[in-house]
């Protein structure tokens, strides 16, 4: 093989990426920006097509796909579906099984899988020990649906994205939003029985970590909501309340007129100006005081005191953490006798304690070393509060409201921008983008949250791999490496050939993302297919399928990384699923890629 300069200097660079992807000595995005520059200076490429990943649709979807999937989160629709999987799910480990694996794996190909990893990993957790069942018996299936529902539509991972981009380049039509949904539905479904069938005897029956414990050390505030006149709860038994509430915060206490009635009566009929002791999480903590019927009992009992308002004009008052320190001259004093109020002009709106289990009302709770005051008050105040050596440090309230009134907007955008995409009424990029300035226009998302849920190393590296298929492409590397490959390859079946692309794209996806697969072996097989003479979408699409079906060790996908201490698993439990799992996702793959798109 004659190699030129130009494909020597790309192959230096190409070996260079890898051993920094491989090894992650630094992070994934500063290895694209190095490609980028790293290209344009060898002069490979000119600046322009050095910098046109950063406005390619990959890079685009990509960053607008994060937006909406934070919008599911936001509005409360991630929760809400996860409750509605578990209510699904009944008794028995085959229909858990089924029915979470089949709808992770259908939320996958619409929004980040990683997303529906994170959400769903509390709820099955909760369903596993409400069900007696080991979380490992069902923590696995759930993340493997979550990477196979990816290869429902283009959306769900980056690896997909970059096939069709290269086809593009390569001169093909690309992919639609729907092109490899046979193939996808096919896998999620074989998967899932192969989970039902050989589970029970792969699947690791093991006590998990309580791992997702720890993923938000803060979560149990304890706090007091008063029944307001005008609510919709009044009326009704507080069975009907729990029932309703139970996935939004949890009832420990009922008081009315300040005299605690027996929680055991839940047929009990709730009362307006009653008050509920409860248990929750910040962001619904947050949540309570944008939305009508339940409202934090503190802050409507004392607004008035001192002329403190619950919000005043300039906006100027917010939510504090106070963390009692050691030896604090409040240890062992009720939070009522202290008179927080008075002493420092600020209003407990909660408490968070690492041990111990809290049922009386917040004023008569006594304080101890470690906890955690939710206070609420102004800016100035609250300065003045830090220099009070009784409190260890203040830390910033992280919760966020939910706006569950957008729930439905958000829905219907995302559906549209989908549909119109998929109809060819407007280009993905473009659909995609318009639904998020949508999300956010109609006040879903505020722009600031927007930002924050854009992966911006998964954007930049996108960005950063166009360009090295690129020039893949037009230094002619892509087809000096195909033509080495079709010579050691002569002669054999295409089926054979698809599968040592297919093994090769499993084995590299353990050692670096599926984008960075992708990007890597894409542009040799397309050029491959093209010395044989076949139609290039088999080849392109079976090196990205592999590249998401990371199933062989935790390490290779992030939401493998997520389960793997509430599961309990071990390193070798990967490999005794996922080496089967993995042969049969290339056993239906192979085959169906030549279906649907014939040479």
């Amino acid at each position: 093989m004659d190699i030129n300069w130009a494909q020597l200097l790309l192959f230096v660079i190409l070996g260079s990426a890898f051993i920094l992807l491989l090894t992650e000595r630094i992070r994934i995005d500063l290895t694209a920006l190095l490609i980028i520059i790293a290209l344009a200076a060898a002069r490979i490429l000119s600046p322009e097509e050095a910098l046109s990943g950063f406005s390619s649709e990959p890079a685009i979807v990509a960053a607008v796909v994060f937006v909406l999937s934070g919008a599911l989160h936001y509005t409360g629709l991630s929760n809400r579906l996860g409750r509605n999987i578990a209510r699904l799910a009944g008794q028995r480990m085959t229909s858990m099984t089924l029915v979470i694996m089949g709808t992770v794996a259908l939320l996958s190909g619409f929004t980040h899988h990683m997303t529906i990893t994170a959400v769903m990993l509390p709820i099955v957790l909760k369903l596993s020990e409400e069900r007696q069942i080991a979380p490992s018996r069902l923590l696995i299936p759930m993340s493997f649906a979550a990477s196979l529902g990816t290869t429902i539509t283009i959306l769900g991972a980056p690896a997909f994205l970059l096939a069709s981009q290269l086809l593009r380049q390569a001169g093909r039509e690309g992919l639609g939003v729907f092109s490899i949904a046979p193939i996808g539905l096919t896998l999620s479904a074989g998967s899932a029985l192969f989970i039902v069938i050989f589970g029970r005897f792969l699947l690791p029956d093991r006590k998990g970590s309580n791992g997702h414990k720890g993923l938000s050390p803060l979560e149990g505030y304890y706090t007091e909501l008063v029944v307001a006149p005008e609510s919709a709860l009044a009326g009704r038994t507080l069975a009907e309340v729990e029932a309703e509430t139970n996935s939004r915060f949890q009832i420990v206490g009922w008081l009315r007129k300040g005299r605690p009635l027996k929680q055991q009566d839940s047929q009990g009929y709730l009362q307006a100006g009653d008050v509920l002791l409860v248990r929750t999480t910040p962001d619904e903590l947050a949540s309570l005081r944008q939305e009508p019927g339940l409202t934090l009992h503190p802050l409507v009992k004392y607004k008035n005191n001192n002329g403190q308002q619950e919000e005043n004009q300039d906006g100027d008052e917010q939510f504090i953490q106070a963390i009692i320190a050691p030896n604090s001259e409040l240890i062992g004093r009720t939070i009522g006798k202290v008179n927080f109020l008075e002493k420092y002009r600020l209003i407990v709106a909660g408490i968070w304690r690492r041990k111990g289990w809290l049922r009386a009302e917040l004023s008569r709770v006594r304080l101890h070393e470690g906890d955690v005051l939710l206070l609420w008050g102004s800016e100035q105040d609250i300065d003045n509060l830090a220099q009070d050596r009784s409190f260890l440090m203040l830390v910033p309230f992280s919760g966020e409201p939910y706006r569950r009134h957008k729930a439905r907007i958000a829905a219907l955008i995302m559906i549209g921008s989908i549909a119109a995409a998929a109809l060819n009424v407007l280009p993905l990029s473009i659909a995609l983008l318009a639904g998020a300035v949508a999300i956010i226009l109609t006040g879903c998302i505020t722009l600031q949250q927007a930002y924050r849920e854009v992966e911006i190393r998964i954007y930049i590296f996108i960005a950063g791999a166009i360009p090295l298929g690129l020039a893949m492409e037009t230094t002619g590397a892509a087809d000096l490496l195909a033509g080495g490959l079709r010579t050691a390859v002569g002669g054999l079946p295409v089926t054979v050939v698809l599968l040592l692309l297919f093994v090769s794209a499993a084995i590299i996806t353990q050692l670096m993302s599926d984008a960075a697969t992708t990007a890597l072996l894409g542009p040799v097989a397309l050029a491959l297919a093209r010395s044989l003479g076949h139609a290039p979408e088999p080849y392109i699409i079976t090196v990205a399928t592999a590249a998401v079906a990371s199933f062989l060790t935790p390490i290779g996908h992030h939401g493998n990384l997520l389960i793997y201490g509430p599961g309990g698993y071990r390193f070798s439990d990967f490999l005794k699923i996922g080496i089967p799992l993995t042969l049969l996702v290339a056993a239906i793959t192979i085959p169906l890629v030549q279906v649907l798109w014939p040479a």
